[in-house]
């Protein structure tokens, strides 16, 4: 008979093929969910070898590894249900699998139906999808189970599961057909990776209009972290029912795992408790939440010593070092500054400023083309978050390679003549040093280049791209912008108002070009418009420009203007893939990102747009 039961989803903070770690974090789970008395426990998808195996997937070792150590798991699964989910190989094909045990038996594995294929997404490479309605038997190892469309029943309920992009796919959803067969509760157990304002399609998408249609009760689970490097998971734990959200837990946690528990009446739905939520859907909040959580798993599980930075005073540099500051205060806190520090394998205190001093080393490289402004605001930042800071100038290294060019040329480098290669030997020069400060320090090497320079390749090869990890590669200029005036006023950085009046330059032009970034560019509000309709929308030039003349701009743009602006980012765009191909390893944190490794694919060579750029000259 149906009755009030406890129902739980395990977020996990998982590494590909760390199997002792993702085990204990599984066991530990099912633990904590037992000593709470929860009867159907869910964890996410691929939780026990990890979602980013990328190619091992195709491996037949991979899934008879995840096979084994699921082993270690069956025995501790008393008096409680569990939902693992795992790769499944047969027949020389791999497809995505969660596992249900019950009472230390594994009573079947139900395998994903729709496969995840844009955006970062690439399962079919790994994957095959599972036939809806099939159900077959085979024999692993001694054991022969059932896998494929199935339904389980307990405690008086029926249940199913969508795996991820199942509940995402409409029309296609197995929900339909788990509802025709009488299910009572639809398990999600997902690896759907974070992106600023996502969590709220998920609730509405995925978790009310399941609920809703299918006329059941609903559990989404996601994965937790930082997991391969690239892509982040914010632990999304939603539970809803016959059309409402009913609980949501805390996302981003800086945890192992976490669990969240939930009682439902499938006798009368009405009766089940719905619970205020504390977790926000802030845009700025969920970014710095989102970036705390991916740098502090990357610098665990990387296990290097800190972070190094070259810190210019300009804004993207500034808000690398910030995101440093907030991820050890944050972290430190959730955790305890003891078991923190443990954790990164630095002294133990609980002074928040040293914390920050034993991981972020900043260096300022001037050069004649510095100005003190920028300077002032590169030390008074530093100082305020308690990063350690020098300062040097790199004016000898500059005139030693220029003279040496001079030499093979036989004549003398100009701004006139030779603007671009002068510019960029100064930024190329800075790399070399602060790579010897990271390599001696075993410290990451931030990089600084943000998405609207990825865009039409305003960045430095081998200068300010140069890195092992680019956290803010996935975000424009005008968020970052507005960010670091948040972070100045909402968390309290004073020492970014000299950053926050400064307006946006290389420096690396003599200072009577008065050099800045609009200028060389185009205004970031426009160049964000522009990418938005030509990167994520896929929009030839002669639409943006429609949709765009039809659109309030600001700052207001002449017809004329706008075409060429539009012209400038396409030819940008074509010559600078080399560029984007070569960017250091970076987060997603929006609805569009340019690393050509996890987001956005396009041809190195290529016609660069003449013909579409022709018509649109001709409207």
């Amino acid at each position: 008979m149906k009755s009030l039961m406890r129902i739980a989803g395990a977020t996990v903070n998982q590494t590909p093929l760390d199997w002792n770690g993702n085990v204990s974090n599984i066991i530990s789970s099912i633990e904590d969910a037992k000593k709470e008395n929860v009867q159907i426990l869910c964890f996410p998808e691929l939780s026990l070898s990890g979602y980013g195996c990328e190619d091992l997937f195709l491996s037949d070792w991979l899934s008879r590894n995840a096979w084994q150590h699921l082993q270690k798991i069956v025995p501790t699964c008393t008096k409680i249900i569990a939902c693992i989910g795992l790769p499944i190989r047969f027949n020389d094909i791999t497809y995505n699998g969660v596992c249900v045990i019950q009472n230390q038996k594994i009573v079947g594995i139900t395998l994903k139906q729709n496969l995840a294929r844009d955006g970062v997404h690439y399962e079919p490479r790994w994957f095959d999808a599972w036939p809806p309605g099939k159900v077959i038997e085979i024999k692993i190892g001694d054991q022969s189970i059932q896998i494929g469309d199935l339904i389980y029943e307990a405690h008086g309920i029926k249940f199913g599961f969508e795996i991820c992009e199942d509940a995402w796919r409409k029309e296609k959803r197995p929900g339909y057909r788990l509802a025709d067969r009488g299910v009572d509760l639809i398990l999600n157990p997902s690896a759907s990776h974070f992106a600023m304002g996502k969590s709220e399609s998920r609730e509405q998408e995925v978790v009310i209009e399941g609920s809703k249609k299918f006329n059941c009760a609903y559990l989404f689970v996601n994965l937790l972290g930082n997991e391969a490097g690239r892509m982040i998971y914010d632990g999304d734990i939603i539970f809803g029912q016959e059309g409402k959200i009913i609980k949501v837990a805390e996302r981003l946690v800086i945890k192992p795992f976490h669990l969240q528990w939930c009682d439902i009446d499938f006798e009368k739905s009405e009766s089940t408790k719905v619970h205020p939520t504390a977790d926000t859907k802030e845009r700025n909040e969920e970014f710095v939440r989102a970036t705390s959580l991916a740098l502090f798993d990357y610098l665990r599980k990387s296990k290097a010593r800190g972070f190094a930075l070259s810190l210019s005073g300009g804004a993207d540099s500034s808000l690398c070092a910030v995101l440093v500051a907030e991820m050890t205060r944050r972290a430190s806190q959730q955790m305890g500054a003891e078991e923190f520090c443990k954790a990164l394998n630095i002294p133990v205190t609980d002074n928040l400023k040293d914390l920050v001093g034993s991981l972020l080393t900043c260096a300022y490289q001037g050069t004649k083309n510095s100005s003190k402004e920028t300077l002032t605001a590169a030390k008074e930042l530093a100082g305020s978050l308690g990063a350690k800071f020098h300062q040097w100038i790199i004016d000898e290294e500059v005139t030693s390679y220029e003279q040496k060019i001079e030499a093979a040329l036989g004549r003398k480098l100009s701004w006139e003549t030779d603007d671009i290669a002068k510019q960029n030997i100064q930024a190329r020069s800075r790399s070399p040093i602060i790579w010897m400060l990271a390599n001696i320090q075993q410290a990451v090497l931030l990089t600084t280049s943000n998405r609207s320079e990825g865009d039409v390749g305003y960045a430095t090869m081998d200068g300010d791209t140069s890195g092992s990890l680019a956290p803010i590669a996935g975000i424009d200029k005008p968020f970052i912008l507005q960010w670091l005036r948040w972070a100045e006023k909402e968390l309290g950085y004073s020492g970014l108002a000299s950053v926050n009046k400064l307006t946006p330059t290389a420096e690396l032009r003599p200072t009577d070009r008065t050099q800045t970034d609009e200028k060389d560019l185009m205004p970031y509000s426009i160049l964000v418009e522009i990418e938005q309709l030509a990167i994520r929308d896929r929009k030839s030039p002669a639409e943006v420009f429609h949709q765009l003349s039809n659109k309030t701009l600001k700052p207001e743009i002449a017809p004329q203007q706008l075409k060429e602006y539009i012209k400038k980012f396409f030819r940008l765009w074509s010559a600078n893939q080399w560029k984007r191909e070569r960017l250091a390893p970076s987060f997603h944190l929006d609805d569009i990102n340019v690393d050509p490794r996890s987001w956005c694919r396009f041809p190195i060579l290529s016609g660069g747009f003449r013909i579409e750029l022709q018509e649109l000259e001709q409207l």
